[in-house]
């Protein structure tokens, strides 16, 4: 399995599971857009997210990591845990 299909598919059950899609996830793609679109994902709802991915992919986010950007869309989130695998 590629590493680039794992942080996709690694990324939307981390989203699906933390924000309670219920499967809502299968219809996203790149530009689906995240932050301030998806009611679910709120400030707090973002941490929850952070933990998930760090939890998911053992790996740590410093405060410095994340942006504004990296909630935009489910693509950038992507590409953000791809760097961070990196």
């Amino acid at each position: 399995m590629s590493s680039l299909h794992t942080a996709r598919q690694g990324v939307l059950q981390v989203l699906n599971d933390v924000l309670g899609l219920e499967g809502r996830i299968a219809s996203f793609n790149d530009s689906t857009p995240l932050l301030g679109a998806l009611p679910e994902l709120d400030s707090m709802a973002v941490v929850g997210v952070i933990a998930g991915l760090e939890e998911h992919f053992d790996f740590h986010l410093g405060d410095d990591d994340i942006d504004g950007g990296t909630f935009e869309t489910v693509g950038s989130l992507i590409r953000f845990v791809e760097y961070k695998l990196s």
